[in-house]
């Protein structure tokens, strides 16, 4: 029998865990996705499928993503916005924090665009079936391949320096038709992230500075095959504080009624994301229709103040649409006791799989998927395999004791986990399986060693003859 939910064992600490209600919640809010629960057998269930199971099948590490958990997320954003904007709306999956075709598919299907921010996420986006009018091609450095890429996708450009727009202009001399773009700007809003993630204060290698904009919008409404579509904005990443996103609706609308006194057909507004999630039980983001509410408000407040139409709404929210939909499953492998100091719980994965920890020194949680009612009679430091001393997942973790081959589980892994992985001390990239009503689809293989030389080359003269 499968427990009502995880959190009939409160007495455990799995007060985390979502209530039986759970289609009324923000995914964001909680550590775990929607869907989990705690079997008869004391493990952890996601999808309806037994994590511990799960492993068995499909080896580890292994990210689980629920489908329930990341189109609730989509639901909430597209109805939010249908619920508090008053006019036309479209929410884009800022699809970095992680892009494969199966999650490009589920969020296109949910009526989302995508965000994409190299010529690989372009692709993936239009191979997942991404409508080329829904996908937004943002970065500071496009190649020029890409902007020729994207010219012929027919996708918007979000342009964010000279070299990029004097680019355009000559990729798109002889076009017959001009090209939408967007013109991302810097606001010069601070807000409280980690440093590395904090994008809309002036020094910032994002977007053209405020004191550039009559430069900017002068050049542009002289371009024939460049068609002035909308302005850009973005201040940051996991942010829970909602003062922010309010004041940057009113600066962005007093750069839309400096765009359209250049004569540019300026109607489209990109708030950016940013709303942060729940790693710890120490986070308290705000929920996804609050966030929504905010934003929208303050973008309504402020073009009645400018006597502003409204613009057509675009938001692109990344992390709290994915980060926890996942969670990344582990085996357990070697321990050390350090008397005294510390004890180090290793697993077979670490920094090639998660490089947020030594990256942004960011926290996380985890549980023993076999063992959910255990008492946490246990202070660990979760460890990586890798060659690094600073390759550690989670330290000063509350576990129950564990042994070699126990599944730990470390929440809320949707965003920038794969997305960032890498092959480092020559690790394959983990698989990843998309659950959802007891059924487990593999959606990303899992590398083999013939994978990881596949793209090795070996001069002539370095093979050994004879």
């Amino acid at each position: 029998m499968v427990l009502t939910s995880a959190t009939e064992a409160v007495n455990s600490g799995l007060q985390y865990l979502p209530a039986p209600n759970h289609q009324l919640t923000s995914p964001n809010q909680f550590l775990l996705p929607l869907t989990a629960t705690v079997n008869a057998q004391d493990h952890l269930e996601v999808g309806g499928c037994d994590v511990s199971d799960l492993v068995q099948r499909f080896g580890s590490p292994l990210y689980v993503l629920d489908e329930e958990t990341l189109r609730s997320a989509c639901r909430q954003y597209r109805q939010s916005f249908e619920r508090y904007y008053p006019g036309d709306s479209l929410v884009i999956y800022a699809s970095k924090a992680w892009n494969c075709l199966a999650v490009c598919a589920i969020v296109a299907s949910e009526g989302l665009g995508i965000d994409v921010v190299s010529g690989g996420e372009l692709y993936t986006a239009l191979q997942a079936g991404v409508p080329a009018e829904k996908t937004y091609l943002h970065g500071n450095n496009k190649s020029v391949e890409e902007l020729q890429f994207a010219v012929e996708s027919g996708c918007t450009i979000v342009v964010d320096n000279w070299y990029e727009l004097e680019t355009l202009t000559q990729i798109t001399a002889n076009l017959p038709a001009p090209v939408r773009i967007m013109l991302r700007l810097t606001p010069g809003i601070e807000c409280h992230t980690h440093e590395y993630i904090r994008t809309g204060h002036l020094d910032s290698k994002f977007g053209f500075d405020p004191d550039q904009l009559e430069q900017v919008f002068a050049f542009v409404a002289k371009q024939p095959t460049l068609e002035c579509i909308g302005l850009h904005a973005h201040i940051g990443s996991q942010i829970f504080e909602l003062q922010p996103h309010e004041d940057l609706a009113g600066v962005m609308v007093g750069w839309l009624s400096q765009a359209a006194e250049y004569g540019l057909p300026v109607q489209e507004l990109d708030i950016g994301g940013g709303l942060g999630i729940r790693y710890t039980e120490a986070d308290d983001p705000p929920s996804i229709e609050e966030w929504v509410r905010i934003v929208c408000e303050g973008v309504v407040q402020a073009c009645e103040q400018q006597q502003v139409p409204l613009p057509r709404l675009i938001a692109e929210p990344g992390r709290s649409l994915i980060g926890s939909a996942c969670i990344t499953a582990y085996t357990v492998g070697s321990q050390k006791v350090i008397p005294n100091l510390r004890t180090y719980v290793t697993v077979d994965g670490g920094m090639s799989d998660n490089p947020r920890p030594i990256t942004y020194q960011s926290v996380y949680r985890a549980v023993l998927a076999s063992q959910m009612s255990a008492e946490m009679t246990e202070t660990v430091t979760i460890a990586g395999k890798h060659c690094e001393s600073g390759d550690i997942i989670i330290k000063d973790a509350q576990l129950p004791p564990t042994k070699p081959g126990d599944t730990v589980v470390v929440l809320a892994t949707g965003a920038y986990n794969y997305s960032m992985a890498s092959n480092y001390n020559r690790l394959a990239r983990p698989a990843a399986v998309l659950v959802q009503a007891g059924e487990a689809n593999i959606i990303l293989q899992r590398e083999s060693y013939r994978d990881l030389v596949r793209q090795d080359r070996l001069p002539e003269r370095l093979v050994e003859k004879g």
